[in-house]
C-alpha cells in the first residue's frame, strides 16, 4: 500500500502540473486514481479517516462539474449517465478564442476563477493527507529494542523470519507468520551490524544456509517531508500573491505589491467638510494669509501683472489646540478649489523605497487636479532635520529629499500651493523651510482675550442657556488665560456635559465654572478621605498661597481656594493670570514667593514641611534656571543665554564650561533662598490672616475671592478682574476681523474684470455673488 501511495503521489504531482499548464485536468486519469483511492484500507483507523476525507472531497456534488474538462474545449463527455461540465483552471476568467478567429472581446472583465481556486484547495489538502499518511505508515512503527533483547528474545529463539535495513539506520525485526508486532534496533553503520549478526549466529552453531536473511529498504522518511513543507508552503504563498496581482492590475489596478507605493493623500470633498471660516475664531491673522493662497490659485493675474510670483507654499505652526488643522478643514470646505490632504505619518511602512514612490504619486495626483492646494498635516513626521548619523533614517531622509525635488525642482508646477502643518517647526529641515519651498511661516498663537471671546461665541451658539450670549462670552474669556482653542471646546462642552448630568434645563454660569476647573485642575475626587490632620496641613498650605499673593503687587489676582482634592492634587488656589507679554524681574521674583507661600506656611504653623510642595518646587526650579540661564537676569553669570532643553528631549552636550554650570547651580540655589526668605517675612507679618483663611477653608472647603474681602480685607494694589478692565484701551470690544479688500471675494473667480482689477470694455460688471 505504501508503494502505491507513493507511486500515486508522484503521478498527481505530475499530472496536476500538465493540468496547469494546459488548462484543463486529465479526467480518466483522475477517474482511475479515485478508484485506487477507494481500494486502501489500513488497520490504522486515522488512516481511514484521512482516506474517507479525501474521497468526500471528489464525491461532493460541485466537485465532479469541477473536475472534467476536455483540453480543446469541446462537448464534455459523460460518465454513467451523468454530464460533467468544463473546468477553467486559468487563474483569470478569460474567454478563450477559437482557432478561427472569431475569440472573445478582449476588453471583458477579468475577474478570479473560483474552479481554480478550488482545485489549489483540493492539491493542498492531498499533499497535507499524503504528508500524515507518511507519518503514519512510513515512520518507525513498533517498539524500539536494544541489541541484547533481539539476541536473547528473537534471534534464539529462532522467530526472526527476515531483517529489514531500513534507510541503513534502522533494523526492523520480521517474526515468523507474523505473531508478535515488528520491532525495531538502531544501528550504528552497515558493516558493523553485519558482523555482530554474523558473529552472533556463528556462536549459535547455526549452519550457514539457515542464517537469518537481511533485506536492505529505502522508505521516504517524515523528516525530509516536514523540512520541504516550509519551502513549499512560501512557494504557494508567493504564488497566490501573484494571482491575486495579476487579478488587481486585470481590473485596472497597479497591483498587489504596487500597490503599496500608492499615495495615502485623499482628494477632499467639501460636502463632507462641516467646519467653514466662520466656525474658525481667534486667528483672524492666520485666516487672512490662508485666503489669500485661494485667491492666488483662483486670481493669478491680479498678483502677476505687478511682477509678483505665486508662493509656492505656507507652514502653519503653533502650540497644539490653537486651530492649525481646523483651518485647513476650513480651507477644504471653502475654497472652491481642489484639496487633498494627507498626513506626514502615511509616508513611512516597512518596505524600503515607500516614502519616496508615495510622495512622486502625491504630487503627479495634485498636478493632475491643478490648480489645487495640497495640506501635509504633521508635517514634522516626513521632514525632520538630516543628519551626518545614519542609524536607520536613511529611508525618512529619502523621503524628505523626494518631498524637497517635488516642491522646488525640475519639474515644479506654479498650480499647486502646498500648505502643511506642525507644533515642532524646530524639528523641520532649513532647507524644507526655506523661501521657495514654504515661502510663509504662519504662526497661529494662543488667542488673546478678544480671540477667546470671538472662540467662546462660536461654541455658546450651539449652547442651550437663558444668559446673555454675548455678556457671557467676555466673561469666561477673562476667566480663562492661556486657553486655546481646543481647551475653550472642552469648557463649552464640559459645562453642557455637567448641566445634563444634574438633569438641568438649561446650562447656568456655575456649570461654566465649575467646567473651568475640571479643565484646570482635574476631575473632583469626593471619594478621597483625608485624615484630619492632613486636611489641615492642605488647608495651611493653600491659605499660604492665597496670603502670599495677596499681599505681593506683581502677583496675579486671587480667584478661588480650594481644599476639595481635584485629579492629583490635594487642593489648588486658582488665580487670574495676567495678559503681558513681558515680565520684570520684580514679576519673576514676587511669583516665585506666592508659590513658596504653601511650603513656608508649612514651616511656620507645624514645624515641619510635607510632599505636598513638590509642584511648587518644580514650577520654582524651572522659574530660577531660566532666569539665570536665558533671560540674562543675573549679574554674576551676565548677560547670556544659554538654550535649556526641552521637556523630554536628551541634552548630550552643554554649551558651556563645568565651571559656568557650578556657577549657575548656585546662582538659582541664592535666587529661591531669596524669595523663601521674603515669603517667610510676608506671612509672619501676616499670621494672624493666614490662620483665618485656614479655618474657613477647614469649614467651608473653598474660599472665594469675595471672602477673601471679608477676612482680610480689600487687597492693597490695583488688579483688572472684568473684560472690560483688560481691554481697556484697545480700541474696542470686539475682535477685528476686517477683510483686505483685495480679499472680498477670495474664493470667486473674477469675471469681467481685467487684471488691473478694473471693469473690462465692453462688459457690464456683474456683482459680487452672495454667500
Amino acid at each position: 500500500m505504501a508503494h502505491r501511495l507513493l507511486s500515486y503521489n508522484r503521478k498527481y504531482q505530475n499530472v496536476l502540473w500538465k493540468s496547469l499548464c494546459k488548462g484543463s485536468p486529465e479526467n480518466v486519469w483522475m477517474q482511475r486514481q479515485l478508484g485506487t483511492f477507494r481500494g486502501l484500507r489500513s488497520t490504522s483507523p486515522v488512516l481511514n479517516d484521512i482516506l474517507e476525507r479525501i474521497l468526500s472531497l471528489f464525491n461532493e456534488p460541485q466537485l465532479p462539474s469541477a473536475l472534467n474538462m476536455s483540453a480543446d474545449n469541446s462537448k464534455p463527455r459523460k460518465k454513467s449517465g451523468k454530464e460533467w461540465p468544463k473546468l477553467n483552471l486559468n487563474p483569470l476568467n478569460k474567454k478563450e478564442t477559437g482557432s478561427g478567429g472569431s475569440g472573445g472581446n478582449e476588453g471583458d472583465s477579468q475577474k478570479p476563477n473560483p474552479d481554480f481556486d478550488k482545485l489549489a484547495l483540493i492539491g493542498g489538502g492531498l499533499v497535507a493527507a499524503f504528508a500524515a499518511y507518511s507519518y503514519l505508515v512510513f515512520s518507525r512503527s513498533g517498539e524500539e529494542i536494544t541489541w541484547k533483547d533481539f539476541l536473547n528474545n528473537y534471534l534464539s529463539k529462532g522467530t526472526v523470519e527476515r531483517l529489514e535495513v531500513v534507510n541503513k539506520k534502522f533494523v526492523r525485526v520480521i517474526s515468523t507468520g507474523g505473531v508478535s508486532a515488528p520491532v525495531y534496533f538502531n544501528i550504528g553503520s552497515v558493516d558493523s551490524f553485519e558482523r555482530s549478526l554474523e558473529n552472533a549466529q556463528v556462536e549459535m552453531n547455526l549452519d550457514p544456509q539457515h542464517y537469518v536473511p537481511v533485506v536492505y529498504t529505502s522508505e521516504v522518511e517524515v523528516l525530509r517531508i516536514v523540512q520541504a513543507l516550509p519551502t513549499l508552503l512560501m512557494i504557494g504563498f508567493i504564488f497566490v500573491l501573484y494571482r491575486k496581482s495579476m487579478g488587481m492590475m486585470s481590473q485596472g489596478g497597479r497591483g498587489l505589491f504596487n500597490s503599496v507605493t500608492n499615495t495615502k493623500a485623499k482628494l477632499v470633498n467639501p460636502k463632507d467638510i462641516g467646519v467653514q471660516f466662520k466656525d474658525v475664531a481667534g486667528c483672524e491673522e492666520a485666516k487672512i494669509e490662508i485666503m489669500e493662497f485661494v485667491n492666488f490659485l483662483k486670481n493669478p493675474d491680479q498678483y502677476l501683472n505687478l511682477g509678483a510670483k505665486i508662493p509656492k507654499g505656507a507652514i502653519l505652526t503653533g502650540p497644539p489646540g490653537t486651530g492649525k488643522t481646523l483651518l485647513a478643514k476650513a480651507t477644504a470646505g471653502e475654497a472652491n478649489v481642489p484639496f487633498i490632504s494627507v498626513s506626514g505619518s502615511e509616508f513611512q511602512e516597512l518596505f524600503v523605497g515607500v516614502g519616496p514612490s508615495r510622495v512622486r504619486d502625491m504630487f503627479k495626483l495634485a498636478r493632475d487636479k491643478a490648480p489645487c492646494i495640497l495640506f501635509i498635516d504633521e508635517i514634522d513626521a516626513v521632514g525632520r532635520k538630516r543628519s551626518q548619523r545614519g542609524f536607520g533614517h536613511s529611508e525618512q531622509e529619502n523621503t524628505l529629499n523626494q518631498l524637497l525635488v517635488e516642491m522646488d525642482g525640475f519639474n515644479t508646477s506654479s498650480n499647486v500651493v502646498v500648505l502643511a502643518a506642525t507644533n515642532r517647526i524646530d524639528m523641520l529641515d532649513s532647507a524644507l523651510l526655506r523661501p521657495g519651498r514654504f515661502d510663509r511661516q504662519i504662526y497661529v498663537p494662543k488667542p488673546d482675550i478678544k480671540g477667546r471671546s470671538s472662540i467662546f461665541k462660536v461654541h455658546l451658539a450651539m449652547l442651550k442657556t437663558s444668559l446673555d450670549k454675548d455678556e457671557l462670552s467676555r466673561k469666561m474669556a477673562a476667566m480663562t488665560p492661556g486657553f486655546t482653542g481646543a481647551d475653550i471646546a472642552n469648557v463649552c462642552n464640559e459645562a453642557a456635559l455637567i448641566a445634563a448630568r444634574s438633569l438641568g434645563e438649561d446650562i447656568t454660569i456655575k456649570n461654566f465654572e465649575a467646567a473651568i476647573e475640571r479643565v484646570i485642575a482635574g476631575l473632583e475626587r469626593k471619594t478621597v478621605v483625608l485624615q484630619p490632620e492632613e486636611k489641615k496641613i492642605v488647608a495651611y498650605h493653600e491659605a499660604g498661597h492665597a496670603i502670599a499673593g495677596w499681599f505681593l503687587k506683581n502677583t496675579e489676582p486671587l480667584v478661588k481656594v480650594s481644599i476639595i482634592p481635584r485629579g492629583q492634587a490635594l487642593g489648588y488656589a486658582q488665580v487670574l493670570p495676567r495678559e503681558m507679554f513681558l515680565q520684570t524681574k520684580e514679576d519673576i521674583f514676587d511669583k516665585m514667593c506666592q508659590l513658596l507661600g504653601g511650603r513656608v506656611s508649612e514651616e511656620i504653623f507645624f514645624n515641619r514641611i510635607t510632599t505636598g510642595a513638590q509642584d511648587d518646587l518644580r514650577k520654582i526650579t524651572q522659574i530660577a534656571y531660566a532666569q539665570v540661564m536665558e533671560w540674562g537676569m543675573n549679574e554674576k553669570v551676565g548677560n547670556v543665554s544659554f538654550q535649556m532643553p526641552r521637556e523630554g528631549d536628551y541634552m548630550s552636550e552643554k554649551p558651556y564650561s563645568e565651571s559656568t554650570a557650578q556657577l549657575i547651580d548656585t546662582e538659582v540655589r541664592q535666587i529661591i533662598q531669596k524669595a523663601h526668605e521674603a515669603t517667610k517675612q510676608i506671612l509672619t507679618k501676616h499670621k494672624a490672616d493666614v490662620e483665618k483663611v485656614a479655618e474657613f477653608l477647614l469649614k467651608q472647603e473653598v474660599l472665594s475671592r469675595d471672602d477673601m474681602i471679608n477676612l482680610v480685607g480689600k487687597r492693597p494694589f490695583a488688579e483688572k478682574t472684568t473684560y472690560e478692565e483688560f481691554v481697556e484701551g484697545t480700541g474696542s470690544l470686539e475682535e477685528n476681523t476686517e477683510i483686505p479688500i483685495g480679499l472680498k471675494q477670495w474664493n470667486k473667480k473674477a469675471e469681467g474684470k481685467d487684471a488691473s482689477g478694473k471693469d473690462a470694455p465692453g462688459k457690464d460688471a456683474s456683482p459680487p455673488e452672495k454667500r
